[in-house]
């Protein structure tokens, strides 16, 4: 009887699952590297005028996405609109990856690398990045790990959770190390940062890059995003992406997103002060953290995390436990808010510490 019943891929069997803390979210939302404010005025207004007979059709992706492209500089066959981040590295790996293939990431980083990888039977080759070393990316490790069988390279830049950057020297280096291999830059976090590698995709033919409308465009509930890539590797992605990936509501309202390039300008310069902020409280407190390029900071707790975040929580803030994470240990993560929020965090940041004893070690205290 046990040989006839329907059994999942091996893969997908041993595979691990990811669960997202998403359940009780109530208080302010620092936890999730969201947007803390809101979207655009201009997408709220786009909103309130969407009528139901706009969701009785198919969602039409070619015409908004030709305006995505022609906003970043490109032709329309190099850019694919995605089911946010999310998709866009499910796509790669279903697009490049089989049994046997090796993909190389360097951790802590995304977890999604790693699961959509698994779920086609690759191995997941895994290069640590050191905390004492800034969580720099580790390029002659990761270089010296490729091989014949290397398929994809994944990395985020600006990184989660750590918020370290890769310098676009690396970055392109890769490409020509592995030519055989897909190398796929995560850009979610461009925005709080600056630098991007987008323009080399058309240089590089098995480079892509990922972008968000979930972060600095607060839009994370319409769940859109970007992959841009080479004409002819963006033809083979579009072959196993669904013609409807994309919602009508979120296609409605990307125009407008696009459009007000103030909004981003404004929320994104509101989160770099904010987030210069709180790294300056945390040093003044002799707390470790992390420089970050990101709407983030890494701070390590050490052994009064757990209380830490629960006390956060009793104060209305929630923070992210990252110490499951490899290099991470003790550590959590904070999401960078406007300058009100940023006020009632450091309020009860202080209130926190007090509360549960925490006293920083020397050696805690950055350099």
């Amino acid at each position: 009887m046990s040989e006839h019943i329907l059994r999942a891929r091996k893969a997908v069997a041993i595979m691990k699952e990811y669960h997202p803390p998403l359940s009780g979210r109530t208080g302010l939302r620092l936890d999730f590297n969201e947007n803390t404010l809101s979207c655009s005025p201009r997408v709220a207004a786009r909103l309130r005028e969407i009528s139901g007979d706009k969701l009785t059709i198919y969602p039409e992706r070619q015409p908004i996405e030709a305006l995505v492209a022609e906003h970043l500089g490109f032709p329309r066959d190099q850019v694919l609109l995605t089911n946010g981040v999310d998709e866009a590295i499910h796509l790669v790996c279903e697009t490049y990856l089989e049994p046997g293939h090796e993909v190389l990431i360097v951790v802590p980083t995304f977890s999604m690398y790693e699961i959509y990888a698994l779920s086609t039977g690759a191995t997941v080759i895994t290069v640590q990045a050191e905390p004492e070393e800034e969580f720099r990316f580790p390029i002659e490790k990761v270089l010296s790990a490729v091989t014949p069988q290397t398929r994809l390279i994944a990395l985020a830049t600006p990184n989660n959770p750590t918020g370290a950057v890769v310098s676009r020297e690396h970055i392109l280096r890769l490409p020509k190390a592995a030519p055989q291999a897909a190398v796929l830059i995560d850009e979610a976090y461009f925005h709080f940062h600056g630098e991007t590698v987008l323009g080399e995709i058309s240089r590089s033919p098995n480079l892509f890059v990922a972008r968000t409308f979930s972060k600095a465009y607060g839009l994370a509930g319409l769940r859109i995003g970007i992959l841009a890539g080479s004409a002819e590797q963006m033809r083979m992605v579009r072959k196993v992406s669904s013609p409807y990936n994309v919602n009508e509501v979120a296609l409605l309202c990307l125009p407008e997103a696009l459009a007000d390039q103030d909004f981003i300008a404004d929320y994104a310069a509101q989160i770099r002060q904010g987030r210069e902020r709180l790294q300056q409280e945390l040093s003044r407190l002799g707390i470790r953290f992390w420089q970050s390029h990101a709407n983030f900071v890494l701070a390590r707790i050490r052994d009064k995390r757990v209380e830490f975040v629960q006390a956060m929580h009793r104060r209305g803030i929630l923070v992210r436990d990252r110490n499951s994470d490899p290099g991470c240990a003790g550590c959590v993560r904070i999401t960078i808010g406007t300058k009100e929020q940023m006020d009632r965090l450091l309020g009860a940041l202080h209130e926190a510490l007090e509360e549960i004893r925490f006293t920083p070690a020397t050696s805690q205290v950055p350099t």
